[in-house]
């Protein structure tokens, strides 16, 4: 007789670092409009575009295009930046939508991923923050 495994209760660990559809950006319209809003953080490998979603928490886009590899290469490349958004979401600065490019590049550790992705998300929402001098929220719409 094998044993099934549970489900992940509400309050266990597995259960908080989920990536459901609630944490994907995926409309085009919210692509565009991160892209316009000019706020972001450039990284050897990405990079991390960023506007504020309204929401308690952040979003993760991805663009990878064939420039970055072939489609194993590209999508090995979105498993690993999901895999860090998902292992270091409750790090990540809440309210902004992550919309990261991947740039050509060799493959690399899966902390050097989730280091970019803390730091460009506190980058970012220090950016988008009011009262910093820098460029203001874009009208919600």
């Amino acid at each position: 007789m094998t044993a099934t495994p549970e489900p992940a209760s509400a309050g266990s660990p597995a259960a908080r670092l989920r990536f459901g559809a609630a944490m994907r950006v995926k409309s085009g319209a919210e692509f565009a409009q991160a892209y316009k809003a000019g706020v972001r953080d450039d990284a050897r490998w990405v990079v991390v575009y960023g506007r504020p979603n309204g929401l308690p928490h952040a979003r993760l886009g991805l663009s990878i295009s064939r420039k970055v590899g072939g489609a194993v290469v590209r999508n090995r490349l979105k498993r690993l930046l999901r895999e860090a958004f998902r292992l270091r979401q409750h790090e990540l600065a809440p309210g902004i939508d992550l919309i990261v490019v991947g740039r050509p590049h060799g493959f690399r550790p899966m902390g050097d991923y989730e280091g970019v992705l803390v730091r460009a998300s506190s980058r970012l929402a220090q950016r988008l923050s009011p009262g910093t001098g820098s460029k203001p929220e874009p009208p919600h719409g």
